[in-house]
């Protein structure tokens, strides 16, 4: 189960065209993200100017035009209560208008009524402001809301909210009455506020900070709004890097490694504005090994994408993702512990436990997961393995269901899908065969090798050779000593050759240097 006091590093990769964030727990990889850094149009949290295309009243629905190719889906309840004060807002922005003014003067109203009818909200053709909640899945757009939110670390920024709420994690009536009084009196007429849980504690300057710095963003948006009234970004949330950093930090934190120095210089006033007395955990990588490699990413990355995912104690998972549901095998393998069946498996089934936990946040798994665990007899045991995973599953900030086992061994879980799942292709293509999954006979491999050395001894010239096998292969062109493969050639073509053995090639694979280093084609 992951400790709350686990040391947390992230690690980010800056890459060409993408930025690869990489969070550890005790050093060990437990949620991945990629982003374009050429910038991704359709990403949950942006906020777009979008136009209605077509309305559903059988679903009390519309289909918006947000820009991309498949349009994006909007349902009455996600108008939000006050829309009218938003599309009043739309209608009325020109470039002429002084649009503080136009802001602060719009009466919010009375909310939208809950059993009310898109068809007497929406036309085709209306332009509104929406924000997208759920990415674009396989054939389906993007889910959008029109009832825009700007996330802070310590606030959630509500435009044409009426009320200051307050996370029920806070305790205390003393801090959430210093904290709603702190925020009313930061708040502009016609915003409301979510005070968030991290904000408990925070002193007035950082908050102030905070809350300024959200209205900003929203209010340089309306220039675009005002301007022509074109389907477009209005702007994106925050880029992954800030996102991550917004919702995961805390005193665990023990890191942010970024081989960048733009980004880490981004990242570090980031933290500064939102938790300033953890500004000095920001670094710049500098190292001449690649950052990933260094902090040992890489290998946990191909260790961990498969479509067999390996555990401790020989057990492994075997996960099959559709776009319907995700399915999970659990495995013993060869790990028997103790001769008692019910108990090795139930040992087993805690271990896979604890890996599904990981893989569903590492590979944003969402929709329905169906896990097949080990099957056991003891209804404590499946009373206990549900708890247990419920307990681990604490972590995971997606919204989540855990349901007990069924008769058959079975369990279900569903958990929050805002995005596509992270599918990484952890195979590489056979330097042997190359795809083909055909290679030369073994038999002939001594022949193949000596029609080589004899064109380069006799046609090129070459006097001495490194042959590099892998170590089964170079065994087999040295035995008999004196009678071997290697002697033999050296003998017949008056070459040196000399042996070189690497782990790294496959049992057929082979390569031929010069004496200078330089590889023979």
């Amino acid at each position: 189960m992951e400790s709350e006091k686990a040391d947390k590093d992230l690690i980010v990769d800056v890459r060409s065209t993408e930025v690869h964030i990489a969070l550890m727990e005790n050093h060990r990889l437990i949620e991945y993200n990629t982003e374009s850094s050429t910038g991704n149009k359709f990403s949950v949290g942006d906020v777009h100017l979008g136009k209605v295309k077509k309305i559903l009243p059988n679903l009390n629905a519309a289909f918006v035009d947000i820009g991309d190719k498949k349009e994006a889906f909007i349902h009455y309840l996600d108008l939000g209560l006050y829309f009218p004060a938003f599309d009043k807002f739309v209608r009325d922005s020109n470039s002429n208008t002084n649009l503080k003014d136009l802001y602060s003067g719009i009466e919010i109203g009375a909310p939208l009524p809950k059993e009310g009818r898109i068809e007497e909200i929406l036309k085709p053709g209306q332009m509104i402001v929406a924000q997208i909640v759920k990415e674009p899945i396989n054939t389906k757009g993007s889910r959008l809301t029109a009832e825009i939110s700007l996330a802070g670390r310590n606030i959630v920024l509500l435009p044409f909210g009426q009320k200051v709420s307050i996370s029920q994690k806070i305790g205390s009536k003393e801090e959430k009455r210093r904290l709603e009084t702190l925020v009313r009196s930061i708040l502009p007429k016609n915003y409301g506020a979510i005070i968030r849980t991290a904000a408990e504690g925070k002193n007035a300057a950082t908050l102030v900070a905070e809350t300024k710095s959200l209205i900003e963003k929203w209010e340089d948006s309306w220039k675009k709004i005002a301007g022509s009234k074109t389907v477009q970004l209005l702007f994106t949330e925050y880029s992954k890097t800030t996102t991550v950093l917004r919702d995961l930090l805390n005193d665990s934190f023990s890191n942010i490694w970024i081989n960048d120095e733009n980004v880490a210089e981004e990242a570090r006033k980031y933290v500064s504005l939102i938790s300033p007395e953890q500004e000095k955990i920001v670094h710049l990588y500098e190292g001449k090994q690649p950052i990933y490699d260094h902090f040992e990413v890489t290998r946990q990355i191909k260790g961990s994408f498969g479509k067999v995912v390996p555990m401790r104690q020989g057990a492994y998972l075997v996960i099959e993702t559709t776009e319907a549901l995700n399915v999970i095998d659990v495995n013993s393998g060869i790990r028997t512990k103790t001769n008692d069946q019910e108990e090795n498996s139930f040992e087993v089934n805690k271990i896979a436990a604890e890996e599904i936990a990981r893989q569903l946040r590492l590979r944003d798994m969402g929709g329905i997961v169906i896990v097949d665990f080990i099957d056991m007899e003891s209804n404590d045991h499946k009373n206990a393995l549900h708890k247990y995973m419920q307990e681990l599953m604490e972590a995971d900030r997606a919204k989540h269901n855990v349901l007990p086992l069924t008769k058959f061994g079975l369990m279900q879980i569903t958990r929050q899908r805002i995005r596509p799942v992270t599918e990484i292709n952890t195979m590489e293509q056979c330097p042997v065969c190359h795809g083909s999954g055909k290679i030369h006979s073994s038999v002939v491999i001594d022949e193949d090798l000596e029609r080589k050395i004899a064109f380069y001894s006799i046609e090129k010239g070459v006097r001495s050779i490194v042959l590099k096998t892998s170590p089964i292969l170079g065994a087999y062109l040295k035995r008999g000593f004196l009678k071997s493969y290697l002697v033999k050639w050296r003998k017949r073509y008056r070459i040196k050759i000399r042996l070189e053995e690497t782990t790294d090639f496959t049992v057929l694979q082979t390569e031929m240097y010069n004496e200078k280093g330089d590889k023979l084609e």
